[in-house]
């Protein structure tokens, strides 16, 4: 064989690796380099959130999202899909495409919800892929402190026992986080206190302000600066410690509560089928766009915590939760309204 003939074999088989053909057909084959997880993200990428715009989940999506497209130079796209509780949009991410550009970014109520809907189009354990749990608020008790005479947990508790039935709790709606908070602390207290729920968590505490209802579990970052003005009160926040925001908040542990671990949490899932590759990709890419300085600010003004809870973590948490949740539902009696 010639020294030329020779060239030209090797240039050959050069060109098939790379996808080439003779014809000039499209090749099968793909570089080794296009397939390679250090390649993502190579387009924009969309996060499924199942909530509108401006509710709870958006304030830490929105800025994990500006960070995200900070660090890696493509958008991550907020798609907001509200409805149902969350399921709707949920349902959405189970069925979207497992190609790397699609995530989810779920919370506490896509573990309460398989308890409280009898029929879901999708399975939260079966057609989504926890990669990272990204935020974690804990749930405060806060009243209305002229219609509630209590100045701590032990006054209020008093004054439940002795008036059962008489205070009222607002919630996010029925099978919601807050409505949830509030019967298992009626379960593990032995009290009784009436659940009024409303469409969303932010007529319930403008209503709480008002003096309409008495008393609410809400997520610690919404009621932060109504608790700063002295328009409610808080007598508990939920965990065993206290939330560094608010030090002389007693927790729920050092108040003889120590089993009552609510907390207002959002994670991150890919649909199932998504590669291994990109998954963890994904994931640090996500870990990294929480720990930025910038990131870090928003969530301690929410008075929050980056749990870095990856992959089987995340997974055995959100196990543990869907157990949980399911007891309450069902010693409570809990339905939708």
């Amino acid at each position: 064989m010639s020294m030329f003939n020779k060239h030209l074999n090797r240039r050959r088989i050069l060109q098939l690796a790379a996808g080439s053909t003779v014809t000039g057909a499209a090749s099968t084959f793909m570089p080794a380099w296009a397939q390679a997880p250090s390649a993502w993200p190579t387009k924009p990428v969309n996060l499924i959130v199942p909530f509108p715009a401006g509710g709870g989940t958006d304030a830490f999506a929105r800025p994990l999202a500006a960070m995200f497209s900070k660090l890696t130079g493509k958008q991550l796209i907020i798609d907001n899909r509200g409805g149902a509780g969350g399921t709707l949009g949920a349902g959405i991410a189970a069925k979207s495409a497992p190609d790397g550009y699609n995530y989810f970014m779920g919370a506490v109520h896509h573990t309460i919800a398989p308890s409280m809907y009898p029929k879901l189009d999708y399975d939260l354990e079966r057609d989504l892929v926890p990669l990272i749990l990204m935020a974690a608020v804990p749930q405060v008790l806060v009243v209305n402190p002229k219609k509630v005479p209590a100045n701590n947990l032990k006054e209020f508790l008093d004054y439940v026992k002795k008036n059962p039935g008489r205070l009222n709790y607002g919630s996010a709606g029925g099978g919601t986080s807050h409505h949830l908070a509030g019967e298992l602390f009626k379960l593990q207290t032995q009290t009784f206190i009436t659940h009024i729920p409303y469409r969303g968590a932010g007529p319930a505490l403008q209503d709480l302000i008002a003096g309409n209802v008495d008393m609410m579990f809400d997520g610690l970052g919404s009621s932060a600066a109504h608790i700063k003005g002295g328009r409610i009160k808080a007598l508990m926040v939920s965990g065993a410690k206290r939330n560094p925001a608010f030090p002389d908040v007693p927790c729920s542990s050092e108040l003889g509560l120590p089993d009552y671990t609510v907390s207002t949490w959002y994670g991150v899932w890919a649909p199932k089928g998504t590669p291994a590759d990109v998954q963890t990709k994904a994931i640090e890419e996500f870990r990294k766009s929480a720990q930025t300085d910038d990131a870090k600010a928003v969530w301690a003004s929410q008075g929050a915590e980056f749990p870095n809870l990856t992959g089987a973590q995340f997974d055995a948490f959100i196990k543990t939760e869907l157990r949980k949740w399911s007891q309450v539902v069902k010693a409570s009696g809990a339905k939708l309204d």
